[in-house]
């Protein structure tokens, strides 16, 4: 008599319990699981029920699906972001979420397009829809003055993208540089005199003459000739370009924890100096193109 095999079926999962068990999963992964990684904590679910969980929590926007060089992936959605997103499709939530992972740096249509898979005619529709949502923002970018990146609405562009302080309507404000580099210049010269004036032994004028980068920078605001915000790093950029010119000398020293200026340990000071034999003309001639 032959033998009869008789398969046995696992029982069906409850659906509620394979959707908690997917979304438990995706805080544990905050970055995203793929679904070979809930294949493998769920052996026993099906394809299919594993399926119908996933779209169902991505339709009542519970889960956010990206695309990834290793595949499709699935993420917990950010409850402030569910908000925004409420009422588009999954294509939007697929170009918005790229845009979003980009951050200040924002993402070109190009590599949109790649991360996606979806064409470019699709692509140029749901940006214009963000960008009227005012969900996303383009931003003209330094680096190709004909090509637009978008990122966030709300996000402030990186300095790599916009040139920072010494870039407008992506021209480089060369006068304005100028006239940055001879008010520090003459601020140190000013300490350098005041110095000199104080008929101290010369190891102590010399270590008058010196200024912190924070004293520079607080005396260049104060001055009011700057339309944008600027940082300690900007002024240093501009202290650098003296030091370069021959006209500032810097130096590093130690400094306590929380002094103002201060940046791990350590604060750069700078002083004016006079060169010892002057220049060649050529070594004068500026590139013009950069701080």
């Amino acid at each position: 008599m032959a033998e009869v095999k008789v398969k046995v079926q696992p029982p069906d999962a409850d659906p509620v319990e394979i959707e908690n068990r997917i979304i438990e999963l995706c805080h544990q992964f905050p970055h995203g699981i793929t679904d070979q990684v809930i294949q493998n904590e769920m052996p026993h679910i099906e394809a299919q029920q594993r399926a119908v969980a996933i779209n169902r929590l991505l339709s009542m926007g519970q889960l956010d699906l990206l695309r990834s060089n290793t595949g499709l992936l699935y993420r917990i959605k950010d409850s402030q972001n569910a908000g925004k997103m409420k009422g588009s499709d999954n294509q939007e939530k697929l170009v918005y979420q790229i845009i979003e992972d980009a951050g200040n740096k924002g993402i070109w249509s190009r590599d949109i397009r790649y991360k996606s898979n979806l064409p470019l005619t699709e692509i140029n529709k749901i940006l214009k829809n963000l960008e009227s949502k005012k969900l996303i923002k383009a931003v003209k970018s330094v680096a190709a003055s004909k090509k637009k990146v978008y990122m966030l609405y709300n996000l402030q562009p990186d300095r790599s993208v916009t040139g920072g302080a010494w870039y407008s309507d992506q021209d480089f404000e060369s006068e304005f540089v100028e006239v940055l580099n001879q008010q520090c210049f003459k601020f140190l010269q000013s300490k350098a005199e005041t110095a000199r004036e104080s008929k101290q032994n010369p190891m102590i004028q010399r270590n008058s003459s010196f200024a912190s980068s924070h004293e520079v920078w607080k005396y260049i605001c104060e001055l009011g000739i700057s339309k944008v915000e600027l940082s300690m790093e900007d002024i240093e950029t501009i202290l650098n370009t003296l030091i370069y010119d021959g006209k500032v000398e810097m130096t590093i020293i130690a400094a306590k924890e929380g002094t103002v200026g201060s940046v791990d340990g350590h604060m750069k000071l700078y002083r004016a100096v006079s060169p010892i034999i002057p220049p060649t003309g050529l070594v004068r001639a500026p590139c013009g193109l950069c701080p």
